[in-house]
């Protein structure tokens, strides 16, 4: 199962909003040992949007889209969603039912407007304020304020995809290497990946500023055992060179 990321709303590339579900959605899945494979970032315009949800919605990964699932103008989500999928939009029973139960004898056709979803579609449960997010084809919509969605994250996770939890062999283990370049590790990188070739190694140099010392980040992701027994040699041949590192956390 590949995970994947879209996320909506003109603020965000325009710099308006800087955008924080990334990192949280690498977070919420590296704890429950999975990991993100690809992520998009897409404007409020309505054909960019419809075209970008019909290509995730072929791609047949598990998505998570944050944003625009309101009931605003600008609030296209909802509606791209089933244009993507050549559906129309209704009112989904439970979304009315729980959008009611939240306004009371303030509800009117606006707010009933956010339970308005792609037929076909289930709710995703919103602690928060249970104004539900929705999910259809392995797509899970969920709004753009984090207060709301990272636990609605949660709950899919937890609650759609609990057997995938810790199911594949992964891990990923890094060093800081002190005052090296690139350059001069290239044949230790050569020779560890040669000889672990179902680990793959990653370096990450820094720019340091005046003042600052150079690192590397160096490290391997894959098999644990794979990982441990490489990582115990790149320790080695690095402190062989002379290098200080630590392990990187």
């Amino acid at each position: 199962m590949v995970f994947g990321a879209v996320i909506i709303g003109d603020e965000i590339l325009s710099g308006r909003r800087a955008d924080k579900h990334l990192p949280r959605l690498i977070e919420l899945l590296g704890v429950r040992g999975l990991k993100l494979g690809w992520a998009r970032y897409v404007g409020d315009d309505a054909l960019r949007l419809v075209e970008t949800l019909r290509q995730t919605f072929a791609s047949g990964d598990i998505v998570f889209s944050f944003g625009g699932i309101g009931a605003t103008p600008d609030d296209r989500t909802r509606q791209s969603a089933a244009t993507a999928l050549g559906v129309e939009l209704a009112l989904h029973p439970q979304a009315e039912a729980l959008i009611r139960e939240r306004f009371g004898n303030e509800i009117n056709a606006h707010r009933l407007r956010m339970g308005m979803f792609p037929i076909g579609a289930e709710i995703v449960p919103n602690a928060y304020n249970r104004i539900p997010g929705f999910s259809i084809r392995s797509h899970f919509f969920m709004p753009g304020f984090p207060v709301m969605a990272w636990p609605m994250v949660e709950w899919v996770l937890d609650t759609q995809f609990h057997a995938l939890h810790h199911a594949n062999d992964y891990v990923e283990e890094a060093i800081t290497v002190w005052d090296a370049y690139e350059g001069q590790l290239i044949d230790l990188m050569e020779n560890v990946t040669a000889r672990y070739p179902d680990a793959t190694l990653f370096s990450l140099p820094t720019v340091a500023a005046p003042g600052e010392r150079r690192s590397i980040e160096l490290g391997m992701k894959g098999a644990a055992a794979y990982v441990a027994a490489a990582m115990a040699q790149i320790r080695l041949e690095v402190a062989a060179r002379g290098y200080e590192w630590q392990d990187k956390r």
